[in-house]
């Protein structure tokens, strides 16, 4: 047996590329409502995205505000005029569920692992469009369970979603847990608070900006197995 037989897998820009989605999902959207987003316009958007989802993480705002509020923000930014921001989320969070791409044949990766652990999905985000994507992408079918912070009523890095999830895992160990994800204030905070192990999936090799402990820090997820032990 590996050191670690339970991972929690973060899915944005962990397993799945985030921001090649979010790419697309805005200029689609966007077409959608008779406009034109360019280079500029999807990475502020971005940009107020992470703002806004780093308010939803600490518990600033709840997430219906932040995810109108993102779309509201921008088209005031930008002069965009007679379009609802909460019919532009709907649209978005639609398409955005529609469309996915592995990061470091991520795929292969949690299918190689399977029957050495047990792995489970822990996401932020909008409940439809993360299981529509995992789904899509053939990792639900992967997985031993799915963790929404929509649905267990936190978000990460908060403790009670991964005492929620840890009530969910059958013979739950925190010994025998790491997480494995992108986010330093969500995956890797969260991990910490929570008291498993962290594993820091860090592909660009930037610096540390949160002063929290990381147990692993890896530049592909085929590193997994070392960490695991498996």
């Amino acid at each position: 047996m590996g050191r670690y037989d339970i991972v929690l897998w973060d899915v944005d820009q962990t397993l799945l590329d985030f921001k090649r989605s979010e790419d697309y999902a805005v200029r689609h959207c966007f077409r959608l409502f008779g406009l034109e987003a360019d280079d500029g316009i999807v990475a502020r958007y971005s940009e107020i995205n992470e703002g806004y989802w780093r308010k939803i993480e600490t518990g600033a705002m709840g997430k219906k505000e932040a995810l109108q509020g993102r779309f509201a923000d921008l088209f005031e930014e930008i002069g965009v005029k007679g379009v609802d921001a909460a019919e532009f989320q709907e649209a978005y969070a639609d398409v955005l569920g529609s469309v996915y791409y592995f990061l470091d044949d991520s795929y292969k990766v949690v299918e190689g692992l399977r029957g050495t652990c047990r792995q489970y999905a822990v996401t932020n985000g909008v409940s439809r469009t993360q299981r529509k994507k995992l789904e899509l992408s053939g990792l639900a079918g992967l997985m031993d369970g799915i963790f929404v912070s929509e649905e267990l009523g936190a978000p990460k890095p908060q403790e009670e979603f991964f005492a929620r999830c840890f009530a969910r895992i059958p013979d739950f160990c925190k010994n025998r847990a790491v997480i494995v994800g992108d986010s330093l204030t969500s995956d890797i905070l969260g991990g910490n608070r929570a008291g498993i192990a962290v594993c820091w999936y860090n592909p660009k090799g930037v610096k540390k900006s949160l002063e929290v402990k990381i147990d692993y820090e890896i530049r592909n997820l085929h590193e997994v197995r070392r960490v695991l032990g498996a």
